[in-house]
């Protein structure tokens, strides 16, 4: 038992006459006092049962809320078990009420720890001072109301104020809770906000006690009930439906956040209990009675006053140093936008311009002092004036209905020098006394230009400056499909022998031929036909208008002639070469592609006749279809007698020359006779015999790669895919099997599609590769930069790899424009975060050149050339021993 002990004899014999009024009134009311504390005693100690078992189901986290709240009820129930045992015959405090405190702050603990709301330091520290306000300005009012009749009969300032000392503790930490517990969104706050019910409860319980022991009353029975309801409601909530599942499913967040107006009430609760200290007490004196107040009243209220005003002296001292940061922040960003080249300035929604940064006069070539009061709709080009203006009125609606974020703007602006620059502005709200908008402009000149070339190379050949094959497949499709009367043609031309060529002078001179080629056929079609190079040593003219049938032999003719009529000059040397053409015409109902095929049908016929001359296709002509039955048949009789191998060209890391994959290419030795993959692939393709055979070479290369791969030699595979294999019904389901049949990591497994293919029934075969892709497989689009659906679908196919075209890689170190263009492919693929392979490597430049542009990966006879499975394993052992040296 704790004693205070005062040497006045005053001061004991009041101590000593309120314990004796005390006792009597525990004598006379004993069975209200004893029913209350045990009814106390009991739910306190039920709650804590409760709330220890709860602990168990709950997760982790919210362990520890529960079991601080069960200590404070243990510790609480055993201070209030102890009060009859613990009466202090010199004071009115016992060691009992120390218990109870004990407990309150205990539970205050564990009603915070349920809120779990992360608190900076001042965010606590301004809640204490909050707190003490709060009960501050409680006590003054209960002074007023309650306190003072009991504080003038018991005539001891000392023994009063601690008499009162517990409940102004548990008043004080019952107010530092309440924020916390009422806006409290965690799982537990059921459990906190039921807490915080005891913590009110016992705090009004003690209270009453407090003044029962100064006026030598018994507490009121509704005193003694209150905090037994309170431990049952919070033995209870654990085990609620709400609690229970939330603190199970482990939910940080079980109920939306308090709203602005809730925060606002909340934070607004002390200032109101003030004044209303402050009125109750300014009435109270206006009535005659006590006009000098107490000397422990007038202390509390003057902290008030004082606390207060350090508070205000705080906020205003925040209140500047935020404004300071807001200041410096504006002109850091400012700073920093205008080293990046970006101009910045604040204008009104009217457009006129109330500030600019100097950086307008690096970008645009005007002084800041020209723009500013000006509109801006004076630099913006007319033709998007209209769209400003509809940005500038949405950004400029009332809060209600405004769109929210930033506004995003693309316009032309003219510069000093009277051009136009295509801009990037970004505009937000801000608000400098008066709401203004914050744009920031971008000059993207330069980006402008490079997607423009990007595009430019998409649709045209790199080697002649034509349109490639992809423009010419879709201008065909516009034509066709908006033809009302007249014939429509389709000349291909194939030059004779330039095969040849390229064995002899090299690629890079076949290149040269075919950019003189294509200068003398553009000379002869006509202004508005189409020419294109298809690919290869192919061209392609569409004749739009007019296409009657003698005026399109006649262009046929002049095309043979244009080819034919000199040599062309490659390499110090005369190369004559002639030229097959053949012509097709629409029909109505006639598809794009079947015209397409029709005219190449024809220009094969005029090949296999021996060149240099114009066929025109006819249904007749169907000594190709029985030819290509019987290769057909051939195809089919190699895959049943296995006449297929399949080699491997070695796939290298270009940083450190070490192999990193390698690609299936399959080979057929018909006989003794090998038969080039161009001749049977496209017959496979058309039959349908593309699907069984592209089964045998990607079980056949899993083999061998997971081999490979069980060595120790972390090496992939890349496959190209045709779109008969892609639509194929069962493709996803074989490639998974050979996977697993083989061993080989998904990962491991890299598929290619040429761009075209992405075109033409775009909506299935990204579908297809998209189910590939969850399978862990890789993607690569062949080809990159020969056709248009690169940049259109990048964004819709989850793609790993680009591979460079080699008629790019071709003019590397020759020519500008395709070094150029290519260094804007790697860095294409190096921002979309895609690894980027060069194919096609010859010579020794090549492979320098792609190395400094940062090009990871390369192959190319300069490389190594396809060998079979046995070079593989060779090579294989060559790479595992200098690994290991």
């Amino acid at each position: 038992m704790i004693r205070w002990r005062d040497p006045r004899a005053p001061l004991a014999a009041a101590a000593a006459t309120g314990v004796a009024g005390f006792a009597a009134a525990l004598l006379t009311g004993a069975p209200a006092l004893v029913t209350g504390a045990t009814t106390g005693v009991l739910t306190a100690l039920l709650a804590a049962v409760s709330l220890v078992f709860a602990s168990f189901r709950n997760a982790p986290a919210t362990r520890p809320a529960t079991r601080w709240l069960a200590s404070g009820a243990g510790v609480w129930l055993l201070g209030v078990a102890l009060r009859p045992f613990a009466v202090s015959v010199s004071f009115v405090v016992t060691f009992a009420d120390l218990l109870v405190l004990v407990g309150i702050v205990l539970m205050a603990g564990g009603c915070v720890l349920a809120a779990a709301r992360p608190t900076h330091p001042q965010a606590a520290l301004r809640q204490l001072v909050d707190a003490y306000l709060s009960t501050a300005s409680l006590f003054l009012i209960g002074w007023v109301v309650a306190l003072r009749p009991i504080y003038t009969e018991f005539d001891d300032p000392t023994a009063f104020a601690i008499a009162m000392l517990p409940p102004m503790i548990c008043l004080l930490v019952t107010c530092a809770v309440a924020p916390a517990a009422v806006t409290a969104r965690s799982a537990l706050w059921p459990v906190g906000l039921a807490g915080f019910g005891v913590l009110a409860t016992a705090t009004v319980g003690e209270m009453a006690s407090a003044m029962a022991r100064l006026s030598g009353d018994v507490p009121p029975r509704w005193s003694l009930l209150l905090a037994p309801v309170a431990f049952l409601l919070l033995a209870a909530v654990p085990w609620s439906g709400r609690a229970g599942r939330t603190a199970d499913a482990g939910d940080e967040e079980a109920r939306p956040p308090a709203g602005p107006v809730v925060a606002t009430l909340i934070a607004a609760v002390p200032l109101a209990l003030v004044v209303a200290a402050t009125l109750t007490l300014l009435l109270h004196l206006m009535g005659g009675r006590d006009r000098a107040p107490v000397a422990g009243v007038a202390a509390v209220a003057v902290s008030i006053v004082l606390v207060l005003a350090v508070r205000l002296f705080v906020l205003l001292t925040a209140h500047a140093r935020m404004r300071h940061l807001v200041v410096l922040g504006e002109r850091q960003l400012r700073e920093l936008a205008e080293r990046t080249g970006d101009v910045v300035l604040l204008c009104d929604y009217e457009g006129v311009v109330r500030e600019i940064g100097s950086g307008v006069e690096v970008t645009y070539g005007y002084r800041p002092g020209e723009v500013v009061g000006a509109s801006i709709l004076d630099y913006i080009h007319p033709e998007d004036v209209p769209g400003i203006k509809a940005a500038l009125d949405r950004m400029g609606l009332d809060e209600d209905t405004a769109e929210p974020g930033a506004c995003m703007i693309a316009c032309r602006v003219r510069a000093a020098d009277g051009t136009w620059r295509p801009t990037e502005s970004v505009a937000t709200r801000h608000i400098r006394g008066e709401e203004l908008l914050l744009v920031t402009t971008r000059d993207v000149s330069d980006e402008e230009a490079l997607r423009n070339q990007v595009v430019h190379l998409t649709f045209h050949d790199g080697v002649t400056g034509l349109p490639n094959r992809a423009y010419f497949e879709e201008r065909t499709r516009e034509v066709l499909d908006g033809r009302v009367s007249g014939r429509t043609a389709v000349i291909f031309l194939d030059l004779d022998g330039f095969t040849a060529v390229n064995d002899s002078v090299g690629h890079a001179s076949g290149d040269y031929l075919l950019g003189q080629a294509a200068r003398r056929l553009r000379g002869a079609v006509r202004s508005d036909d189409t020419l294109a190079r298809w690919g290869g040593d192919e061209f392609a003219v569409l004749v739009e208008v007019g296409a009657e049938a003698q005026v399109a032999v006649d262009l046929a003719e002049r095309l043979v002639r244009a080819v034919s009529q000199e040599p062309f000059r490659v390499a110090d040397r005369d190369i004559a070469l002639t030229a097959s053409v053949g012509v097709a015409f629409a029909e109505d109902g006639l598809p794009a592609g079947d015209l397409i095929r029709n005219a190449d049908v024809a220009m094969a016929r005029a090949k296999e006749l021996g060149g240099r001359r114009v066929e025109v296709f006819a249904a007749q002509m169907h000594a190709d279809v029985v030819r290509r039955l019987e290769l057909a048949a051939d195809l089919q009789r190699a895959l049943i007698e296995n006449q297929f191998a399949v080699e491997y060209q070695p796939v290298v890391d270009l940083a450190t020359s070490r192999v990193t994959a390698v690609e299936a290419l399959v080979r057929w030795w018909r006989g003794s006779a090998f038969v080039p993959p161009e001749q049977f692939l496209g017959p496979a393709e058309d039959t349908g015999l593309i699907v069984p055979l592209g089964e045998w070479i990607l079980r056949e290369a899993c083999r061998d790669v997971a081999a490979w791969r069980a060595s120790s030699w972390d090496i992939g595979l890349s496959l190209n895919l045709s779109a008969r294999q892609i639509t194929a019904p069962r493709f996803v389901e074989t490639v998974e099997e050979a996977l697993a049949e083989s061993g080989l990591p998904a990962s491991a497994l890299t598929l290619e599609v040429i761009e075209e293919m992405l075109v033409e029934d775009a909506e299935e075969t990204i579908s297809r590769l998209s189910e590939l892709r969850a399978l862990g497989v890789r993607l690569a689009i062949d080809d990159f930069g020969t056709g248009y659906a690169s940049l259109a679908f990048l964004r819709q196919l989850p793609v790993d790899m680009i591979k460079i075209d080699p008629s790019f890689v071709s003019g590397l170190g020759r020519d500008d424009t395709l070094t150029l263009l290519t260094r804007t492919i790697v860095r294409l693929g190096h921002d979309l975060g895609l690894i980027v392979v060069a194919e096609g490597i010859e010579r020794p430049e090549q492979l320098e050149l792609l190395r400094e542009m940062g090009c990871t990966r390369g192959q190319g006879y300069l490389v190594a050339r396809p060998m079979a499975a046995r070079g593989v394993d060779s090579l294989m052992r060559t790479n595992l021993t200098s690994l290991g040296s």
